[in-house]
């Protein structure tokens, strides 16, 4: 027989379940191009459970299939909504208090200034962007954000420091003392899959173009837990990441390791790997958040020896 706490597990999992289901429901009819019927789901899902966070989440995956479709009116008024629907929420409640808000916000700023941008509005865009950096300060948005920022303005900029107050390996030197090489960033994280695939590539890489100056530095930064998302204090967190690092990434040994939160906010580092490329004058020459294909590092790092 269930007990109390079981029957409330059931029901909790059950409800979480539902509102995963309407999110998917809403997504696929806007990515199918019927953003009818995706507004009458959300329209009966907000008569019957009111303008919660899910219903702002599900707004912005129509935001975000619009401006995928290249719709970018379409898409810049659904990233309104969104942006209405979690100021709402917010005036009762922090942003990171529960998972689907910052999702939802996050992906309304990133849509509204994507859409701005492809337009041709860029340094309106950028504005927008460091305006709504201010008011999020301090919040787990921080990083798309800046990483939004990035993509549309630091190609072609001097690249911002990569100094650090702790690091695994050897200490990694500054940018300042690198300036004559080209600097391959890995941006990494301990919980990454996808970094543990980018990375035996660019060991290779490292090794192939290692005679011609290439250096390669690999930031990570503290997440506040460790294997099975068990709370940890960074010195634990530390240790931890160096056991991944030696199991996973022996390829990259000899690449420094700066340990900074504040790096990957700079940096915009919302999803991992982020990849940076900086030239021998110390200018960033290409910011890719995500995986690269060998075909893709080999183009960009060719450019800048």
């Amino acid at each position: 027989m269930i007990g109390r706490a079981g029957l409330a597990c059931l029901l909790l999992c059950g409800l979480a379940w539902a509102q995963a289901d309407f999110v998917d429901q809403v997504h696929a009819a806007a990515s199918r191009g019927d953003y009818a019927g995706a507004d009458r789901m959300v329209d009966a899902y907000r008569k019957q459970h009111g303008d919660v966070a899910t219903v702002a989440l599900a707004v912005s995956w129509e935001g975000r299939a619009a401006l995928a479709a290249k719709q970018y009116d379409r898409a810049a008024t659904y990233a309104d909504w969104t942006h209405k629907l979690a100021g709402q929420l917010l005036k009762t409640r922090r942003l990171d208090a529960e998972p689907e808000l910052p999702l939802a916000l996050g992906a309304s700023i990133e849509v509204h200034a994507q859409a701005m941008a492809a337009q041709g509005e860029i340094s309106s865009a950028v504005g927008y962007l460091q305006t709504e950096l201010q008011t999020y300060a301090r919040t787990s948005i921080v990083e798309r954000i800046s990483k939004n920022i990035n993509l549309l303005s630091l190609k072609g900029k001097p690249a911002p420091p990569l100094t650090a107050s702790e690091w695994i390996g050897t200490k990694p030197p500054s940018l300042a003392d690198l300036k004559g090489k080209p600097v391959l960033v890995f941006f990494w994280a301990h919980w990454c899959p996808d970094c543990k695939e980018q990375a035996p590539l660019l060991g290779s890489l490292a090794q192939r173009y290692a005679s011609k100056g290439l250096v390669v530095l690999a930031p990570t930064r503290y997440y506040g837990y460790v294997e099975a998302g068990k709370d940890a204090s960074p010195k634990e967190e530390k240790r931890y990441i160096e056991s991944i690092r030696n199991r996973y990434y022996s390829m990259l040994s000899a690449a420094p390791v700066p340990v900074s939160n504040s790096i990957f906010e700079t940096y915009g580092c919302s999803s991992t790997p982020t990849l940076a490329l900086i030239d021998k004058k110390g200018i960033v020459h290409w910011y890719h958040p995500g995986t690269a294909t060998e075909a893709e590092l080999v183009r960009e790092i060719e450019a800048v020896l």
